[in-house]
C-alpha cells in the first residue's frame, strides 16, 4: 500500500489532455478547485479528510522507466511527450483545508496553482482520495454523534471495496471520531488503536459454549469482551459468561475490561435483560456491547429506546457509506495565468443546472465565529487576495437570495481563512499531524457546529457566501455570456 506507485493512478484523458497543451507549447499557469456540491447521507457538513494522501502521492509523482514503456505501448502518445514525461515533477502550489474540518458545499477542500500540464494530471487522484476519505469521515462522525459519547469501533474490513479503501477508510472513520479499528494493517500504518474480540467461529470450535468462553478469559483477562449470540443468547450466552466472570472474581483475577457482545436479534430487548442479569450477579461494570449491521439511525434509534449498549462495532454501513456511497467531488478550472502575463484572468462554468455554475477566480475561504459561542457563523468564500478585519462590521449576503443579510458588528466575531499553503513552488511546506491528533482537532471541529446543523436528519444548513467582490467578479462573467 505504501509503496505502491500512483503516478498512473489517472484517467487517460488527464494524459491526451496534457499532450494536447505540450504540442501547443501551453505554459499558461492555472488555478483549479476540488470541491464538492451537496452534502452526503442528508448531513449539514462535511469533514475534509485525505490530505495526508495526497501530499505522499504529490511528492512521489514521477513516471517511472515501466510506466513511460507502457504509455509508448499504447501509441497514442509522441516521442517528444514521453521524454517530458520522463523528468517530469510537479513544481506548482497546493492549498488545502486541514483533515478533520468541518466543511461545506462548494467551497474548495483542495485548490491547485500550477502549469496547467501539472493541474491536468493531478486531477483523478486528487478526486479518488478526497472524495473516498471525505466520505468515510463524514459517515462515522455521524455514527459517532448518534453513540453520544459512547465509543464506536470501526470493524468494516471485510466488506470495505478493496484493500486500500478498507485500510485508508479505516483511518477515515478514526479521524470522524471512532476509537479504533479491526484494521491491523491500518494500525500499522497510522499508529491508531486497533480492537477486536473473536468470532462465533471461537465458539463453534469447542466442544460447548463455557468452555470457549473460559478459554478466552484466560488468554486475555484484561479485555475479556464475550461473544453471547452463537447459540442462545440470555438462555445459554449470557449465564456462560456470568459463570466465567464469576470464576475470574473468586480467582482475583480484576480485568481492565470485560463484558459481552450482541451480534444479532432485537439489540434492544436482550441488552436491556443481559444488563439485568449481569447487575443481578454483582457485574454492574460489565460493558454490553453490538455490532449486527449498525448505522448512525439504527444507533440512534436503539438509545431512544433505551437500550442498555455502550459500546458500537460498526462495519459494512459506514466502511461503504451505505445509504450514500459516494461523495461527488469535482474539480474545476478558476483561473488562468497567460505566459507573460502577471495576473490571472477567471474563468467559469456555465451550466442550465445553477448547482452546476462555479465560482471563478483564484479563490480562498474565510470561516467567521461567533466570538460569544465559539460556533460557526457562515463561510465566506472570496478572491484570494481580500483581506478582512474583525475590528470593523461584515456584511455577508446570501449569493441567491441577496436579499437574505447578516451584518455582523465589530467585537462580535471573529474569522479565520481555513485554506492553507501545503506545496510552494513544487515543495511540501506542511507536516501532517497523526491520526489520532487529527481526530481530537475534528472533535474540537465539531463542536464548532450548532446542535442544529448536526442533527441526522433534517439539519439546519451553514451559510456558505460569496463576498462581495466575488459574487460581482461571478456576475459579470455570466453577463458577458448573455446569461
Amino acid at each position: 500500500m505504501s509503496k505502491y506507485n500512483w503516478t498512473l493512478l489517472t484517467d487517460l484523458y488527464e494524459l491526451t489532455m496534457m499532450q494536447g497543451y505540450f504540442n501547443e507549447g501551453n505554459k499558461d499557469i492555472v488555478v483549479f478547485d476540488a470541491f464538492y456540491r451537496k452534502n452526503p447521507s442528508g448531513s449539514g457538513y462535511a469533514i475534509a479528510c485525505g490530505l495526508d494522501q495526497v501530499i505522499s502521492y504529490i511528492k512521489n509523482l514521477s513516471f517511472s522507466y515501466e510506466d513511460i514503456e507502457y504509455l509508448r505501448g499504447l501509441g497514442i502518445f509522441t516521442e517528444d511527450f514521453l521524454d517530458y514525461l520522463a523528468g517530469f515533477h510537479f513544481t506548482g502550489d497546493i492549498y488545502a483545508i486541514p483533515e478533520g474540518t468541518v466543511v461545506f458545499p462548494r467551497e474548495p477542500l483542495v485548490k491547485v496553482v500550477a502549469p496547467i500540464m501539472e493541474a491536468q494530471l493531478v486531477e483523478t487522484a486528487i478526486l479518488n482520495i478526497v472524495n473516498h476519505q471525505s466520505l468515510i469521515a463524514t459517515k462515522a462522525s455521524r455514527v459517532c454523534y448518534a453513540a453520544q459519547g459512547d465509543g464506536v469501533m470501526e470493524f468494516g474490513l471485510r466488506r470495505a471495496q478493496g484493500p486500500d479503501a478498507g485500510t485508508y477508510g479505516a483511518r477515515a472513520a478514526v479521524i470522524g471520531g471512532c476509537i479504533g479499528t479491526s484494521n491491523v494493517v491500518c494500525g500499522q500504518e497510522f499508529d491508531v488503536p486497533v480492537l477486536g474480540t473473536h468470532a462465533h467461529s471461537w465458539i463453534m470450535s469447542f466442544s460447548d459454549e463455557y468452555t470457549a468462553f473460559k478459554t478466552y478469559a484466560d488468554m486475555y483477562p484484561d479485555a475479556c469482551i464475550l461473544l453471547v449470540d452463537t447459540y442462545d443468547t440470555l438462555k445459554s450466552g449470557v449465564p456462560n459468561a456470568i459463570k466465567v466472570f464469576t470464576e475470574m472474581r473468586d480467582a482475583g483475577i480484576k480485568p481492565k475490561k470485560y463484558g459481552i457482545r450482541l451480534d444479532s436479534g432485537d439489540l434492544a430487548y436482550l441488552s436491556k435483560k443481559a444488563r439485568k442479569m449481569l447487575d443481578a450477579a454483582g457485574f454492574t461494570d460489565a460493558v454490553i456491547s453490538a455490532s449486527s449491521d449498525l448505522d448512525e439511525y439504527l444507533i440512534d434509534s436503539l438509545k431512544t429506546q433505551g437500550a442498555e449498549i455502550h459500546s458500537w462495532g460498526v462495519g459494512t454501513n459506514l466502511i461503504t457509506s451505505a445509504d450514500n456511497p459516494s461523495f461527488g467531488g469535482v474539480y474545476k478550472l478558476a483561473a488562468v495565468k497567460h505566459e507573460g502575463s502577471d495576473t490571472f484572468e477567471a474563468k467559469i462554468k456555465i451550466s442550465e443546472n445553477p448547482v452546476k455554475i462555479t465560482n471563478p477566480g483564484n479563490k480562498t475561504v474565510f470561516r467567521i465565529y461567533d466570538k460569544e459561542t465559539g460556533k460557526i457563523k457562515a463561510d465566506l468564500i472570496a478572491l484570494a487576495d481580500e483581506k478582512y478585519d474583525e475590528n470593523a462590521d461584515l456584511e455577508i449576503f446570501d449569493p441567491v437570495d441577496t436579499w437574505k443579510r447578516s451584518t455582523y458588528k465589530a467585537g462580535t466575531y471573529s474569522i479565520r481563512e481555513i485554506l492553507i499553503p501545503v506545496f510552494q513552488k513544487g515543495q511540501c511546506v506542511y507536516t501532517s499531524p497523526k491520526t489520532m491528533d487529527i481526530q481530537k482537532y475534528c472533535w474540537e471541529e465539531m463542536n464548532t457546529l450548532w446542535d442544529e446543523s448536526r442533527r441526522l436528519v433534517n439539519p439546519q444548513i451553514v451559510y456558505v457566501d460569496l463576498s462581495k467582490p466575488l459574487y460581482d467578479l461571478k456576475n459579470k462573467l455570466l453577463n458577458e455570456k448573455h446569461l
